[in-house]
Parts: C-alpha cells; structure tokens; sequence
C-alpha cells in the first residue's frame, strides 16, 4: 500500500474527532511545490477537498495559478499538518492534532523528493518546517528573504485574518509578486 493510501485510511485520531475521520491531502513526488498548511476546514472535510473556501480563493490568487493548476498533484503537494478537521472552539478552528504530523510527517517528507519551495501557512505548520524560531507569524512572515527561494512563511490566507492584511500592505505588494513569478518558474511557465 502506498503511504498516501494508509494515510486515507488512518483512524487513530477518530476518538478525538468532532467528525468521522477523512484524511484530506494531496501528495505525488513529483510536485516542485509543498503546501503545508494547519488542518482541513468543515468545507475541506464536507467536499472532500482542501482549500475549497475563501481561503482557498486567497491562496491561489497569491499563487497566481488556476483551480486546475492548483488540485494537479504534480504541482502541488498540499500537506496540512493534520489531515482530518479538528473541530471548532472558540475562536475558530481548534488546532490540528499533533499524533497526525508525529506518524506521518518525516514519511511524507522522504517522499517529496522533487520539492523545490515549502509554502508555510499558519503557525502550526512554521513551528514544525522552520528551522528559524520566531515569536509571532507575522515575525516570520516580515523575515521572509531568511529562507527564500526554498520556503516561505505566508500568513494564513483565511478571511479572520483581513484585519492583518489591511495592517500589512507591504505583504501584498513585496512578497506575492515574488512568490508568483517563483511558482511560475517552478510550473515551467517562465523562464527566470
């Protein structure tokens, strides 16, 4: 069996989950570009689907590349740090749940053998993929030259977090063009 069909059919969470267990992921080892976001939305979990809501909107107008550019698994590699939706709490979305990176993610990581850039969303994910240790994502996120062209720390692309990009403008108008014309260099789309 292939690891992306044992992570689909992982239930060691399932006592903890508001939801049956459905593993949401896109994985091949031929993709140049790894996602690795927080954990699957109640949208991602309904449809089967990662990033299939605003955020998911965000992302890709960042990226720069269509729905059918971004859900090809020879693209993109899209690796939440837990697979499964965690639920809701109070200010959102809980948590992933940490035993899901702990079993799966030095495996997955083996695997992408063509990686050439890790896009980081959210916190969760910067704590595990960041050799560099930052207070805050917004830190991070400021400090993005540190790890560019092979990685770079985004903040979550969740409409919750309008109120930063209005703070933010430099974000949009420094990071993204970049960020655009590397996932174009890295699709074959441009020559840089």
């Amino acid at each position: 069996m292939e690891l992306i069909d044992k992570i689909r059919a992982c239930t060691l969470c399932k006592e903890r989950l508001p939801q049956p267990p459905k593993p949401i992921l896109q994985l091949t080892d031929s993709a140049p570009i790894l996602i690795a976001g927080q954990a699957p939305g109640i949208r991602a979990h309904e449809q089967g689907k990662a990033f299939s809501d605003p955020s998911g909107v965000r992302l890709r107008s960042w990226l720069g590349v269509s729905e059918i550019e971004f859900y090809n698994p020879s693209n993109f590699a899209i690796v939440p740090m837990g697979f499964c939706y965690p639920g809701t709490g109070k200010n959102g979305d809980l948590p992933p749940l940490p035993l899901c990176a702990q079993t799966w993610r030095a495996d997955i990581m083996t695997q992408l053998k063509n990686r050439k850039l890790t896009l980081v969303l959210g916190q969760y994910a910067m704590n595990y993929h960041s050799k560099m240790r930052y207070k805050t994502v917004t830190e991070a996120v400021e400090d993005w030259r540190s790890s560019w062209p092979e990685q770079l720390i985004l903040p979550h692309p969740s409409p919750r977090n309008n109120r930063w990009f209005k703070r933010n403008p430099w974000f949009e108008q420094d990071v993204i063009p970049q960020l655009q014309a590397r996932v174009r260099q890295l699709l074959g789309s441009v020559d840089l």
